[in-house]
């Protein structure tokens, strides 16, 4: 069997092949790209590994292109990188052999031969390797039978699985985001050495972990990863909040669904649905406070009252834990969290044109993303009821895009801001200023006032005398002229 290239990457690993033949230099294509050209999956990169100096190699090589591509070397640790003009990846590394002591995955580093290489290696499948040596180019170097692990699709360590994972604990990880993304199995010795050694994590950054778990999630069906996570134990150590989810709990006949298993078929569903990385981190929390608003009614059952809003509140700290992003993309997920329940709401019989418009704004550019986690969280096994369930929220789609034609309020803001506000009255930033443009703001969702600057101006006035506040001559004049102003502004 030999690997297929394109006419590429013929061309390139026959200009690099013949620049180590030059230097007297072993050459071989390694990892990744030789496992993803067996399994048929794109590859935008390729990594080689030669016995010697890989720097002089991937200087030599680069000058068989035109356009000549910049080199970046990396003295300190031995490899080197260049990026063709069509944007193909090329890394250059010297065959090493490595060893570990137990406080740290920093491995101690010495030069050796491709199979030393080749044992270094988180697994079998990526530790297959390529000749571009001339007597033997294109064949396969194989040593721990990563061939036929591809094709039983299994991942499994080429040496000891206890000294891989405590040599490099995120290779724990890594075993997984593999299995979820390929949909391999990982081979049972290996996964029990996951297991035996998950406390190893601890020494592994907050960041590179986060990392592989966002890879999983990334993935075309990420409950494969968390099952993985959840069953080696791992997850319990990363990602406890998740855990406290598992399990239902029964009183006097009556029971509630095992919530892990359920935000698991949410976050599936969502990965149907869409690519967005924060999305699916809303699924993954939406639920996130059932078990802290868990309660047993007499006569009704479990409930989970305000369980969306206890979940709002802890998604900044969750995102913290795990060193997400606690910007805009954080502030996202907790809107999506804290409105999950309102669009169900809104199924119902008489619901009021003021209603739709407060979801429309608390949503606003994101009430299509909304609306995919709300359909995402159906999980009955009932076809009836979801598709009875998906028709209620097709209705709340149609009402909601009715009332966002005639009203706009999806990028509405109110014609008061708080600037107005403060100058009318004479104040400084204050709570006042806030509760006045909140009033406003509610006056006209709840349609108790017209969305005009007239009626929002002369209800301020109102709100600032119910707070004991006293317009001032130039607050009088702005009402008067308040239409030219706000254009002006």
């Amino acid at each position: 069997m030999k690997i297929q290239f394109t006419e590429r990457e013929e061309k390139a690993f026959r200009k690099i092949s013949e620049a180590a033949m030059q230097l007297g230099l072993p050459c071989y294509l390694i990892g990744g790209f030789v496992r993803d050209k067996i399994l048929g999956r794109p590859t935008k990169d390729a990594d080689f590994v030669c016995v010697g100096d890989a720097l002089e190699l991937a200087t030599l090589a680069a000058k068989a292109f035109k356009p000549h591509p910049k080199v970046s070397l990396y003295k300190n640790f031995g490899t080197a990188h260049f990026r063709l003009s069509d944007g193909f990846d090329l890394e250059f590394v010297g065959a090493r052999k490595e060893s570990y002591q137990r406080h740290s995955r920093k491995p101690d580093v010495e030069p050796g031969t491709v199979e030393d290489d080749q044992k270094r290696r988180d697994f079998t499948i990526n530790a297959l390797a390529v000749s571009l040596n001339k007597e033997d180019y294109g064949n396969f170097v194989d040593p721990f039978n990563g061939l036929d692990d591809l094709k039983q699709g299994l991942i499994r360590t080429p040496l000891d699985p206890d000294q891989t994972f405590s040599d490099d604990p995120l290779r724990m990880m890594r075993a997984i985001r593999f299995a979820c993304q390929l949909k391999f199995r990982i081979y049972p010795e290996t996964f029990h050495a996951i297991k035996r050694n998950k406390d190893r994590i601890k020494i592994i950054s907050q960041e590179r972990i986060t990392d592989e778990l966002n890879k999983i999630i990334l993935s075309e069906m990420p409950s494969i990863g968390f099952k993985l996570l959840y069953d080696t134990e791992l997850l319990h150590i990363i990602f406890p909040q998740m855990i406290e989810l598992a399990g239902a709990e029964f009183i006097e006949g009556k029971g509630h669904k095992d919530n892990f298993y359920h935000t698991l078929q949410v976050l599936d569903n969502v990965a149907e649905r869409s690519d967005n990385l924060w999305l699916r981190w809303a699924a993954i929390l939406h639920d996130i406070a059932k078990p802290a608003t868990k309660r047993f009614e007499e006569g009704h059952g479990w409930t989970f009252h305000g369980h969306e809003v206890v979940g709002g509140r802890m998604v900044p700290k969750i995102f913290n834990q795990l060193k997400l992003p606690l910007g805009e993309q954080m502030k996202y997920v907790r809107k999506l969290v804290e409105l999950h329940l309102r669009p169900i709401s809104l199924t119902k019989e008489n619901i009021t044109d003021s209603a739709v418009r407060r979801l429309l704004f608390d949503a606003g550019e994101d009430f299509d993303d909304l609306m995919k986690l709300c359909e995402s969280d159906i999980t009955s096994k009932n076809r009836y009821k979801v598709n009875r369930y998906l028709q209620n929220f097709e209705l709340v789609r149609e009402r909601c895009k009715e009332v966002e034609e005639n009203d706009k309020i999806r990028t509405w803001q109110p014609p008061i801001t708080g600037e107005i506000i403060m100058q009318t009255f004479g104040l400084r930033p204050s709570k006042p200023v806030g509760i006045i443009k909140d009033a406003i703001k509610d006056a006209i969702l709840d349609g108790q006032i017209p969305n005009n600057y007239e009626a929002a101006f002369a209800y301020m006035l109102q709100k600032g005398e119910e707070c004991g506040l006293r317009a001032n001559e130039s607050g009088v004049r702005r009402q008067e002229t308040g239409e030219a102003e706000t254009s002006a502004e």
